[in-house]
């Protein structure tokens, strides 16, 4: 069975691929090309789960939506669900947020994702997961996307310094994913 997965960005879709090998996972730019949902909402759970059942009524797939995004504790929780609107491009993003913290003291942040699946039997599935850390003084390494650049784990590197496999293990989508992985599986038929 095929799982739409509501999203353009390219990055977010090769990370998906990879957590689930054997599934057909397509784009919502494939499936319907022509859909946009704005997301609204004050949480990541409810931006994802509304994405989630528009591409379903759009597609008549099972559709995944995830929501996620950066919180800082300096900024109060800022950017939070406002991180893909908290600038124009990752580089004028990372920009900012740096910019805000130059005279931050603390610099701890974790991102946050919540996902979201719903089924044509109206039956949804969620998860959650989050990844620990701080924002970096400047961007280091040249993978993943958004801010990534600027975000150290607890090994010292940043995201974008590791690979997709090691990001997979530790990042916030990753683990939201393996939170759900085995039911959606199940439900794919898949086992």
């Amino acid at each position: 069975m095929k799982l739409l997965f509501a999203t353009t960005n390219a990055g977010k879709l090769a990370e998906l691929r990879e957590l689930l090998p054997g599934v057909e996972v397509i784009s919502a730019a494939e499936a319907v090309p022509h859909l946009e949902v704005e997301e609204d909402r004050d949480t990541f759970e409810a931006n994802a789960e509304k994405k989630a059942r528009s591409y379903l009524q759009a597609s008549g797939l099972p559709s995944l939506a995830d929501d996620s995004g950066l919180c800082v504790e300096a900024l109060g929780g800022r950017p939070g669900v406002q991180s893909a609107r908290y600038a124009p491009s990752d580089a004028e993003r990372i920009t900012r947020l740096l910019a805000e913290l130059q005279r931050a003291n603390n610099r701890k942040a974790h991102f946050t994702c919540a996902l979201c699946v719903a089924f044509p039997s109206g039956e949804l599935l969620t998860g959650h997961g989050e990844c620990h850390g701080e924002i970096a003084l400047a961007p280091r390494g040249a993978h993943g996307f958004g801010y990534d650049p600027v975000f150290v784990v607890p090994s010292g590197k940043t995201l974008a310094e590791l690979t997709r496999a090691e990001k997979a293990q530790l990042s916030h989508r990753g683990a939201a994913m393996r939170a759900i992985a085995p039911q959606l599986l199940a439900r794919l038929g898949r086992s």
